[in-house]
Protein backbone atom coordinates (compact mmCIF):
# COMPACT_ATOMS: atom_id res chain seq x y z
CA UNK A 1 0.00 0.00 0.00
CA UNK A 2 1.46 3.35 -0.62
CA UNK A 3 2.16 5.88 1.82
CA UNK A 4 -1.01 8.70 0.44
CA UNK A 5 -4.35 8.12 -0.34
CA UNK A 6 -6.75 10.43 -1.94
CA UNK A 7 -10.83 10.44 -1.03
CA UNK A 8 -13.85 11.10 -3.24
CA UNK A 9 -14.68 13.52 -0.67
CA UNK A 10 -11.41 15.60 -1.36
CA UNK A 11 -11.21 18.40 -4.03
CA UNK A 12 -7.93 19.10 -4.84
CA UNK A 13 -6.98 23.19 -5.09
CA UNK A 14 -5.43 26.08 -4.19
CA UNK A 15 -7.07 28.30 -2.25
CA UNK A 16 -6.51 29.89 0.79
CA UNK A 17 -9.00 27.84 2.65
CA UNK A 18 -6.71 24.45 1.50
CA UNK A 19 -3.20 25.99 2.81
CA UNK A 20 -4.95 26.44 6.23
CA UNK A 21 -2.96 24.15 8.93
CA UNK A 22 -5.14 21.11 9.24
CA UNK A 23 -4.90 21.48 13.22
CA UNK A 24 -6.27 25.41 12.64
CA UNK A 25 -9.29 23.87 10.47
CA UNK A 26 -10.25 21.00 12.82
CA UNK A 27 -10.48 23.23 15.73
CA UNK A 28 -12.92 25.97 13.13
CA UNK A 29 -14.91 23.09 12.38
CA UNK A 30 -16.01 21.73 15.90
CA UNK A 31 -16.05 25.90 17.25
CA UNK A 32 -18.94 25.99 14.19
CA UNK A 33 -20.23 22.94 14.82
CA UNK A 34 -20.45 23.76 18.60
CA UNK A 35 -22.20 27.14 18.09
CA UNK A 36 -24.53 25.86 15.37
CA UNK A 37 -25.98 23.04 18.05
CA UNK A 38 -26.22 25.87 20.71
CA UNK A 39 -28.43 28.01 18.50
CA UNK A 40 -32.06 27.92 19.70
CA UNK A 41 -34.40 26.49 16.83
CA UNK A 42 -36.40 29.10 17.50
CA UNK A 43 -33.91 31.72 15.74
CA UNK A 44 -34.61 31.85 12.02
CA UNK A 45 -32.26 34.14 11.61
CA UNK A 46 -29.91 32.88 13.46
CA UNK A 47 -29.43 29.87 11.32
CA UNK A 48 -29.36 32.00 7.98
CA UNK A 49 -26.54 34.13 8.96
CA UNK A 50 -25.02 30.51 9.56
CA UNK A 51 -25.35 29.46 6.37
CA UNK A 52 -24.22 32.79 4.76
CA UNK A 53 -20.38 31.94 7.49
CA UNK A 54 -20.42 28.62 5.74
CA UNK A 55 -21.20 29.69 2.36
CA UNK A 56 -18.55 31.98 2.32
CA UNK A 57 -15.86 30.18 3.32
CA UNK A 58 -17.09 27.62 0.26
CA UNK A 59 -16.53 30.63 -1.71
CA UNK A 60 -12.95 30.88 -0.68
CA UNK A 61 -12.63 27.26 -0.91
CA UNK A 62 -13.18 27.36 -4.84
CA UNK A 63 -14.88 24.04 -4.20
CA UNK A 64 -17.67 23.72 -6.95
CA UNK A 65 -21.21 24.37 -5.54
CA UNK A 66 -22.31 21.19 -7.61
CA UNK A 67 -19.08 18.84 -5.88
CA UNK A 68 -20.44 20.68 -2.67
CA UNK A 69 -24.15 19.57 -3.05
CA UNK A 70 -23.11 16.09 -4.42
CA UNK A 71 -21.63 15.34 -1.26
CA UNK A 72 -23.98 16.65 0.63
CA UNK A 73 -26.47 14.09 -0.01
CA UNK A 74 -24.91 12.43 3.14
CA UNK A 75 -27.55 14.72 5.02
CA UNK A 76 -30.52 12.59 3.48
CA UNK A 77 -31.33 10.36 6.52
CA UNK A 78 -31.49 13.40 8.66
CA UNK A 79 -33.91 14.67 6.64
CA UNK A 80 -36.17 11.87 6.10
CA UNK A 81 -36.31 11.40 10.06
CA UNK A 82 -37.15 15.42 10.45
CA UNK A 83 -40.08 14.69 7.87
CA UNK A 84 -41.84 12.33 10.11
CA UNK A 85 -41.31 14.43 13.56
CA UNK A 86 -44.29 16.86 12.45
CA UNK A 87 -46.68 13.69 11.77
CA UNK A 88 -46.04 12.05 15.22
CA UNK A 89 -45.07 14.99 17.77
CA UNK A 90 -47.67 15.92 20.59
CA UNK A 91 -50.47 18.49 20.54
CA UNK A 92 -51.21 21.40 20.16
CA UNK A 93 -51.42 20.74 16.42
CA UNK A 94 -51.87 22.83 12.86
CA UNK A 95 -54.33 21.96 10.54
CA UNK A 96 -53.26 22.72 7.01
CA UNK A 97 -55.90 20.80 4.41
CA UNK A 98 -56.77 16.73 5.02
CA UNK A 99 -53.53 16.69 7.19
CA UNK A 100 -53.00 17.39 10.78
CA UNK A 101 -48.95 18.67 11.75
CA UNK A 102 -47.77 18.75 15.64
CA UNK A 103 -46.23 22.52 16.69
CA UNK A 104 -43.64 21.01 18.88
CA UNK A 105 -42.92 18.20 16.32
CA UNK A 106 -42.95 21.10 13.20
CA UNK A 107 -40.37 22.85 15.42
CA UNK A 108 -38.07 19.58 15.96
CA UNK A 109 -37.83 19.27 12.32
CA UNK A 110 -36.72 22.74 11.64
CA UNK A 111 -33.96 21.61 14.69
CA UNK A 112 -33.01 18.87 13.09
CA UNK A 113 -32.97 19.84 9.39
CA UNK A 114 -31.23 22.95 9.96
CA UNK A 115 -28.16 21.69 12.52
CA UNK A 116 -27.74 18.68 10.60
CA UNK A 117 -27.37 20.55 7.69
CA UNK A 118 -25.27 23.03 8.78
CA UNK A 119 -23.19 20.57 10.02
CA UNK A 120 -23.10 18.30 7.51
CA UNK A 121 -21.66 20.98 5.16
CA UNK A 122 -19.02 21.97 7.50
CA UNK A 123 -17.66 18.59 7.46
CA UNK A 124 -17.70 18.13 3.54
CA UNK A 125 -15.83 21.54 3.51
CA UNK A 126 -14.01 20.21 5.74
CA UNK A 127 -12.33 16.76 4.23
CA UNK A 128 -12.98 18.42 0.65
CA UNK A 129 -10.19 21.27 1.77
CA UNK A 130 -8.12 18.76 3.56
CA UNK A 131 -5.94 15.15 2.24
CA UNK A 132 -6.77 12.24 4.94
CA UNK A 133 -2.94 12.28 5.88
CA UNK A 134 -3.33 16.04 6.88
CA UNK A 135 -6.30 15.75 8.71
CA UNK A 136 -4.50 12.60 10.62
CA UNK A 137 -1.26 15.06 10.84
CA UNK A 138 -3.82 17.69 12.62
CA UNK A 139 -5.52 15.48 14.85
CA UNK A 140 -1.51 14.31 16.37
CA UNK A 141 -0.68 18.27 16.67
CA UNK A 142 -3.82 18.70 18.70
CA UNK A 143 -2.26 16.28 21.16
CA UNK A 144 -5.04 13.13 20.02
CA UNK A 145 -4.16 10.08 21.69
CA UNK A 146 -1.54 8.21 18.86
CA UNK A 147 -3.38 4.82 19.26
CA UNK A 148 -6.65 6.57 17.66
CA UNK A 149 -5.24 8.55 15.49
CA UNK A 150 -3.78 5.14 14.32
CA UNK A 151 -6.37 3.03 14.44
CA UNK A 152 -8.58 6.03 12.38
CA UNK A 153 -5.40 6.14 9.72
CA UNK A 154 -5.32 2.00 9.00
CA UNK A 155 -9.05 2.42 8.65
CA UNK A 156 -9.40 4.44 5.83
CA UNK A 157 -6.15 3.70 4.31
CA UNK A 158 -7.66 -0.49 4.38
CA UNK A 159 -11.53 0.90 3.65
CA UNK A 160 -11.10 0.94 0.34
CA UNK A 161 -8.88 -2.76 -0.07
CA UNK A 162 -11.87 -4.24 2.08
CA UNK A 163 -14.50 -2.35 -0.54
CA UNK A 164 -12.44 -4.64 -3.26
CA UNK A 165 -13.10 -7.46 -1.55
CA UNK A 166 -16.69 -7.27 -1.48
CA UNK A 167 -16.65 -6.48 -4.94
CA UNK A 168 -14.53 -9.62 -6.01
CA UNK A 169 -16.82 -11.66 -3.65
CA UNK A 170 -20.06 -10.38 -5.21
CA UNK A 171 -18.86 -11.07 -8.79
CA UNK A 172 -17.63 -14.71 -7.94
CA UNK A 173 -21.25 -15.57 -6.01
CA UNK A 174 -22.91 -14.12 -9.38
CA UNK A 175 -20.15 -16.36 -11.67
CA UNK A 176 -21.50 -19.46 -9.58
CA UNK A 177 -25.09 -19.08 -10.43
CA UNK A 178 -25.98 -16.70 -7.27
CA UNK A 179 -29.22 -14.98 -7.35
CA UNK A 180 -30.21 -12.88 -4.78
CA UNK A 181 -33.41 -13.78 -2.81
CA UNK A 182 -34.67 -12.46 0.71
CA UNK A 183 -34.85 -16.07 2.00
CA UNK A 184 -32.27 -18.00 0.09
CA UNK A 185 -29.26 -15.14 0.41
CA UNK A 186 -29.20 -15.14 4.22
CA UNK A 187 -26.65 -18.37 4.16
CA UNK A 188 -24.53 -17.53 1.62
CA UNK A 189 -23.95 -14.04 2.66
CA UNK A 190 -23.28 -14.93 5.80
CA UNK A 191 -20.65 -17.52 4.75
CA UNK A 192 -19.31 -14.80 2.56
CA UNK A 193 -19.07 -12.36 5.29
CA UNK A 194 -17.04 -14.66 7.37
CA UNK A 195 -14.39 -14.88 4.77
CA UNK A 196 -13.93 -12.02 4.36
CA UNK A 197 -13.86 -11.20 8.04
CA UNK A 198 -11.33 -14.00 8.00
CA UNK A 199 -9.45 -12.22 5.15
CA UNK A 200 -9.63 -8.98 6.67
CA UNK A 201 -8.06 -10.09 10.11
CA UNK A 202 -5.23 -12.20 8.40
CA UNK A 203 -4.01 -9.11 6.11
CA UNK A 204 -4.67 -7.04 9.45
CA UNK A 205 -1.90 -9.63 11.57
CA UNK A 206 0.35 -9.91 8.18
CA UNK A 207 0.50 -6.26 8.13
CA UNK A 208 0.93 -5.97 11.60
CA UNK A 209 3.78 -8.20 11.79
CA UNK A 210 5.73 -6.73 8.83
CA UNK A 211 5.41 -2.70 10.43
CA UNK A 212 6.89 -4.67 13.68
CA UNK A 213 10.12 -5.54 11.52
CA UNK A 214 10.30 -2.95 9.99
CA UNK A 215 10.78 -0.76 13.56
CA UNK A 216 7.06 0.40 14.12
CA UNK A 217 6.70 1.20 18.18
CA UNK A 218 3.21 2.76 17.81
CA UNK A 219 3.57 5.68 16.78
CA UNK A 220 3.09 6.63 12.67
CA UNK A 221 5.73 8.78 11.28
CA UNK A 222 4.94 12.26 9.65
CA UNK A 223 5.72 12.78 6.45
CA UNK A 224 4.89 15.72 5.38
CA UNK A 225 6.07 19.18 7.15
CA UNK A 226 3.38 20.99 9.40
CA UNK A 227 2.06 24.25 7.66
CA UNK A 228 2.13 27.38 9.78
CA UNK A 229 -0.84 27.41 11.88
CA UNK A 230 -2.45 30.95 11.17
CA UNK A 231 -5.11 31.14 14.00
CA UNK A 232 -6.85 34.33 14.14
CA UNK A 233 -7.88 35.10 10.56
CA UNK A 234 -8.74 31.50 9.86
CA UNK A 235 -10.83 31.12 13.36
CA UNK A 236 -12.78 34.59 12.51
CA UNK A 237 -15.74 32.73 10.79
CA UNK A 238 -16.38 30.69 13.31
CA UNK A 239 -16.06 33.27 16.19
CA UNK A 240 -18.47 34.87 13.74
CA UNK A 241 -20.78 31.29 14.39
CA UNK A 242 -20.06 32.08 18.43
CA UNK A 243 -21.46 35.56 18.65
CA UNK A 244 -24.78 34.83 16.27
CA UNK A 245 -25.31 31.68 18.61
CA UNK A 246 -24.60 34.25 21.77
CA UNK A 247 -27.15 36.49 19.93
CA UNK A 248 -30.16 33.71 19.73
CA UNK A 249 -30.04 32.67 22.93
CA UNK A 250 -30.31 36.10 24.34
CA UNK A 251 -32.99 36.71 21.85
CA UNK A 252 -34.79 34.04 22.92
Amino acid sequence: MSGSHSHTLHYHGHSPVHALAPEVKLVGFFVFAVAVVATPPQAVWAFSLHAVVLLGVLGLSTVPIGFFLKRLSIDLPFVLFALFLPLVGADPRVEVGPFSFSQPGLLAAWNVLAKATLGAGASVLLVATTETPALLAGLRRLRLPSTITAIASFMIRYLEVIAGELSRTRIAMAARGYKSSWVAQMRPLAMAAGAIFIRAFERGERVHQAMLARGFRGDMPVLEPPTEARWWPALLPALASVVVAMAGVIAT
